[in-house]
């Protein structure tokens, strides 16, 4: 079966504004660019996907998405999370794609393996709407719609129920499913401390990531008063 995994990704000078003072100007960009790049790297990785779809408005995002081998879809619109979505799966139709899975930019822990099982036709769940929830078990951090019509996607905050109850009214089967590594979603500096636990000692997964994390937190023992 064909899949297309689509990525939106939100202009990297906007985007983590509630990490506050805990990530300053310019490492919150830093940050934001890393992410995205560690995940587009698992996507286009992965063996299972035919395809990777980054929606974005974010002008240095070009060189990023070109050296991974996916595929730009620019954002003109530019109006958020879900239109933008819409329009990667548009893009994934035209190329005849029979699955989209759509992904946020910021959870750079995605495993692979926890990809596979989400994408194995064999092993991986049997419904046309599958929704793997945050850690919170509100938000959505993953939507693998089969078709990618199967219902209109709608991010936010509740997301995960609306996905539940959009997928009751379009009478597609439904499945929620808790992959360890999607579960977070760097928005708060809470976010940001589990991140940072999960990923110690780690060589290999979020390499972009960690290596920002560890500038901001070199950054961050400098400016405080023991450090004096």
């Amino acid at each position: 079966m064909r899949t297309a995994a689509i990525l939106p990704v939100k202009r990297f000078a906007h985007a983590k504004q509630r990490l506050g003072a805990r990530v300053a100007d310019p490492l919150r960009r830093d940050l934001a660019e890393a992410m995205v790049s560690d995940v587009i790297a698992t996507l286009t990785g992965s063996p299972l996907l035919e395809m990777t779809i980054v929606v974005s408005r974010e002008p240095s995002i070009a060189p990023i998405v070109a050296a991974s081998g996916a595929i730009l879809v620019d954002d003109v619109a530019d109006e958020g999370q879900s239109p933008a979505v819409s329009l990667g799966i548009a893009q994934a139709l035209r190329a005849g794609v029979d699955r989209a899975l759509c992904v946020p930019g910021d959870c750079p822990a995605l495993d692979p393996a926890d990809l596979m099982s989400l994408l194995d036709e064999r092993r991986g769940p049997k419904a046309d709407v599958v929704i793997v929830p945050d850690r919170h078990g509100t938000g959505t951090n993953g939507l693998l719609l089969s078709p990618p019509t199967a219902i209109v996607p709608s991010f936010g905050p509740s997301s995960c129920e609306r996905h539940r109850e959009l997928a009751n009214e379009a009478g597609a089967s439904c499945a929620v499913l808790r992959l360890s590594s999607l579960l977070l979603d760097i928005d708060t500096g809470e976010d940001l401390d589990v991140l940072r636990s999960r990923l110690s000692g780690k060589r290999i997964q979020a390499p972009r990531t960690q290596a920002v994390l560890q500038r901001a937190g070199e950054r961050a023992w400098e400016a405080s008063p023991s450090a004096a």
